[in-house]
């Protein structure tokens, strides 16, 4: 949502949130496209590396700690649940129609089956069995299951204090300590709960939630910087991957790229705006950029690499092509943003609200 008159919030999150979004855009129009499809032209520009989308979940944590004390921790939950659900569904919903209406020969065609799979999000439990409609799509469960944890902690004991320093701390060794076993080809039961609970990317909640202690005076620079390297270590295992050889080989690239990205939130978090060095001409359409930046998440993969083909089956040249991927994701993820995820937001919070009036007015007796 784009912050009104008199906001307070940093334009510097602003510019890393939408930057985050267009790696994510850069990432899907110039390496995966090509992977995913290799009929599909390589680009004269390639941006390879996995950032993007990770950043946005270690900024979802760091803001569920800014948020969750305002109000009560049920509405905090509920106004997560109503900001992410209703887009996730309509996203889901317009892929699968345009998918299906502009159906390209060769390419995946999504059941009415597959659209309810896609909707009840069982890919990573079973990922062999259920497809995606559109992979971007794998961070919405995880954020749902990150800001359910994050208010259960808040409710219990185990959420203040020197407590939650222990449970960040085996959120993020848990993980490293099963990743011999997950290498080494576990069980499918073992590998059904490890991803679907999301194991290999706790410790970007971690570093998120960690951030935020920093930022705020409870957590000192030393225990920070040991949070913070492990989790670069953990985004270093977490991206081995099986080369054709059968040998494990890590993406170093990427995970450089996230420790740099861990580093500049860090910044962004506990140092000063960046009011001087983005001109003020800029602010608004950053703001802008910004505040739609989940409704192009959810829009621009699947349907950009439909936009993509449809071009080069044209003539287009491949830079053209991506922009055109770029551009579509935009104007997607606006249209979702304006029609789907601002009023449903609102619309379910002033329900929760009523709903909640007419409790307390029952239970007073008036």
């Amino acid at each position: 949502m784009i912050p009104g008159k008199g906001s307070r919030r940093k334009i510097s999150w602003d510019v890393v949130r939408a930057g985050c979004v267009t790696l994510v855009m850069l990432y899907h129009s110039t390496t995966v496209s090509v992977e995913f499809h290799p009929e599909i032209e390589p680009r004269t520009f390639a941006f390879p590396w996995q950032v993007g989308a990770s950043m946005l979940l270690v900024i979802s944590a760091y803001f569920a700690c800014v948020t969750i004390g305002r109000g009560t921790v049920l509405r905090y939950w509920w106004g997560r649940i109503a900001r992410l659900l209703p887009a996730f569904v309509a996203a889901s919903v317009l892929i699968f129609l345009l998918t299906r209406a502009f159906r390209i020969e060769g390419w995946y065609l999504p059941s009415v089956r597959d659209l309810f799979e896609h909707l009840l999000m069982l890919w990573h439990w079973k990922p062999q069995e259920f497809e995606f409609l559109d992979v971007a799509h794998w961070t919405v469960p995880l954020q749902l299951m990150g800001f359910t944890a994050a208010a259960l902690l808040y409710r219990s004991r185990w959420g203040h204090g020197d407590r939650i320093i222990w449970v960040l701390w085996f959120a993020m060794l848990l993980p490293l300590a099963q990743w011999p076993i997950r290498a080494s080809g576990p069980p499918e039961f073992y590998r059904v709960l490890a991803d679907g609970l999301g194991f290999h990317r706790w410790h970007l909640f971690v570093a998120g939630v960690a951030i935020w202690l920093w930022s705020v005076g409870r957590l000192r620079t030393p225990h920070f910087a040991a949070f913070l390297g492990t989790a670069m270590f953990a985004q270093w295992l977490h991206s081995f991957a099986t080369a054709p050889s059968g040998e494990l080989v890590p993406d170093v690239g990427s995970s450089v790229c996230v420790a740099i990205g861990l580093c500049v939130i860090a910044l962004v978090a506990r140092g000063p705006d960046w009011e001087a060095v983005i001109p003020v001409a800029a602010r608004r359409p950053i703001q802008w950029y910004a505040g739609i930046s989940y409704g192009v998440y959810l829009t621009h993969q699947s349907l950009g690499h439909m936009v993509v083909r449809r071009l080069q089956d044209l003539g287009a040249p491949t830079p053209l092509q991506t922009l055109a991927m770029l551009a579509t994701g935009v104007l997607l993820g606006w249209g979702l943003t304006r029609v789907v995820e601002q009023p449903a937001h609102r619309y379910l919070m002033r329900t929760y609200d009523r709903f909640v009036t007419e409790r307390r007015t029952v239970s007073s007796g008036v």
